[in-house]
């Protein structure tokens, strides 16, 4: 039996069908006023539906799990330690530095397969 704390699977189902359904309601809508009326009531029309349906859903349990997520993901990327300009351009000369290395190494060896399917063929020249 479920609490008022915990909602029932079938309850989220609902709750999710419902969003689901306000948000193709309004875009629906928005192909429908396509014709008669300008981009920006159009535009209106879908973020309203988006935040009603996201609405929503977010009494749903999913949903909820889905909030905490996105919060939890927020506090990791504030944890990111960005490079330096220098440590920047120093780690992009060595990539840059490496794709010409590997580039030049990648010629020298189609050229020397190239030279001895030419030989084994019998065609040098």
């Amino acid at each position: 039996m479920a609490t008022a704390a915990q909602s029932s699977p079938m309850a989220d189902r609902v709750k999710l069908a419902a969003a689901l359904l306000i948000f193709t309601g309004a875009l629906g809508y928005s192909v429908y006023l396509g014709a008669t009326s300008g981009p920006l009531l159009r535009l209106g029309v879908v973020l309203i539906g988006l935040l009603a349906g996201a609405a929503v859903g977010w009494t749903s349990e999913p949903g909820k799990r889905f909030h905490a997520y996105c919060l939890d993901a927020i506090t990791e990327t504030k944890k990111v330690v960005w490079p330096s300009r220098k440590e920047t351009i120093q780690s992009t000369g060595v990539v840059i530095l490496f794709v010409i290395v590997m580039a030049i190494f990648l010629w020298i060896v189609d050229t020397s397969l190239m030279v001895v399917v030419r030989f084994l063929f019998g065609r040098e020249g």
